[in-house]
């Protein structure tokens, strides 16, 4: 599904979104295909969503946008903390 379509069909509402089709441009990642996962009203509600599935997916790209944006942008940054082992 392409940004404009989701857009169309969830008007006014936070989608959480998974990345189906994406590429690296000058720091800037290009969403060319995504899936709807959920809407929402209330972005808290979008983030609780987000973290379970990222938590039991991490590998999965989610994101979160409200439709209100005509176009959407994802600025990459690299990790710069520290993360825990798992056990």
């Amino acid at each position: 599904m392409k940004w404009h379509d989701v857009r169309t069909q969830y008007a006014n509402r936070w989608v959480l979104v998974e990345a189906l089709k994406a590429n690296s441009i000058d720091n800037k990642r290009v969403i060319q295909d995504m899936a709807v996962i959920s809407n929402h009203t209330d972005s808290t509600d979008a983030w609780k969503e987000y973290k379970s599935l990222h938590l039991s997916d991490p590998s999965r790209e989610l994101y979160i946008f409200h439709t209100s944006n005509e176009e959407i942008e994802v600025i990459e940054q690299r990790f710069m903390g520290v993360r825990r082992r798992s056990m």
